[in-house]
């Protein structure tokens, strides 16, 4: 079987519980921005190479925007971990994070465009927007680079990414850019109001 095994009828949930397992663990071992970044993206990339886990409620695309789905946050909000379900050829506009971030392609791909501040102080293009596909991981941070533009890299077709970030993300109070490169506040929030269901041991689902 490929790599990238298929959607199954029912979500193996064991790989997502696994995974924040895991990551609890790492961060339990570590909060150097650096070790957690290199290690925390060999786990995401063992994750986002089976699509098989991801719960359909927390898969769903709107056709007016994309979507931020909470698929767990850490007891002491050290980590959470997000679904970004995008329809087809929708895209943020320049944003930052304010925390370490992780992000694994799951279907479809991804164009990132990065930003950085030139020696005047504008926010400029950091280079070419790079395409991630299925299985590959990228890393963001305020040490690596924290700002930029993000793309579904389809006109025709839902893409979803899995996004893991040092904070609660969605009470993380972050910043979109104009043009001019200047700030707006802005709190994400989440889309979804119930949560996977990790831990029963019998039920997949």
């Amino acid at each position: 079987m490929n790599a990238l095994t298929s959607v199954a009828a029912a979500p193996n949930i064991s790989r997502l519980r696994g995974f924040v397992s895991s990551f609890a663990e790492l961060l339990a071992s570590t909060d150097e921005e650096r070790a957690i970044l290199e290690r925390g993206s060999a786990l995401l990339r063992k994750l986002v190479a089976h699509d098989d886990w991801l719960p359909e409620a927390y898969a769903r695309p709107d056709p007016t925007r994309y979507q931020q789905y909470l698929l767990h946050c850490d007891s002491r909000e050290r980590f959470s971990m997000v679904s970004f379900v995008w329809g087809p050829g929708q895209a943020t506009p320049v944003h930052d994070h304010g925390v370490w971030g992780l992000v694994g392609i799951l279907r479809g791909a991804e164009l990132v465009q990065p930003f950085v501040r030139n020696a005047e102080g504008d926010l400029v293009s950091g280079g070419p927007p790079a395409l991630f596909r299925p299985g590959e991981v990228d890393a963001i941070g305020p040490g690596i680079g924290d700002v930029h533009r993000v793309a579904n890299a389809y006109d025709d077709r839902t893409s979803i990414s899995i996004h893991v970030y040092g904070a609660n993300i969605g009470a993380v109070e972050r910043a979109t850019y104009d043009t001019a490169g200047r700030p707006k506040r802005f709190v994400s929030g989440y889309a979804n109001r119930t949560l996977p269901n990790l831990w029963d041991g019998i039920a997949t689902a």
